[in-house]
């Protein structure tokens, strides 16, 4: 996958998560675009690792599944280590 490819599968991914666990984390696109990277690299270090695949392939589900899973693990994350601040 190039890097224009990876940079869109952040994105959408961390939309993607970032609509199921809202307030874990912040909004919009640069938010997203954050999340969805670092997700995309952690999902794919895990699953590597786990032996469940890799993000190597756009238009495999499996790697939207890493993605999106690698992006909620980092919306929780982030809402563990900053807490509420309101």
């Amino acid at each position: 996958m190039g890097f224009l490819g990876f940079i869109l599968l952040g994105l959408i991914a961390g939309a993607i998560a970032i609509a199921i666990l809202p307030r874990k984390g912040a909004g919009g696109f640069l938010g997203a675009l954050v999340v969805g990277v670092l997700g995309a690299l952690l999902g794919g270090w895990i699953g590597s690792q786990l032996g469940l695949g890799s993000i190597d392939s756009f238009f495999d589900i499996g790697t939207w599944l890493l993605a999106i899973g690698g992006s909620l693990l980092v919306l929780v994350i982030y809402g563990a280590v900053t807490g509420r601040r309101r």
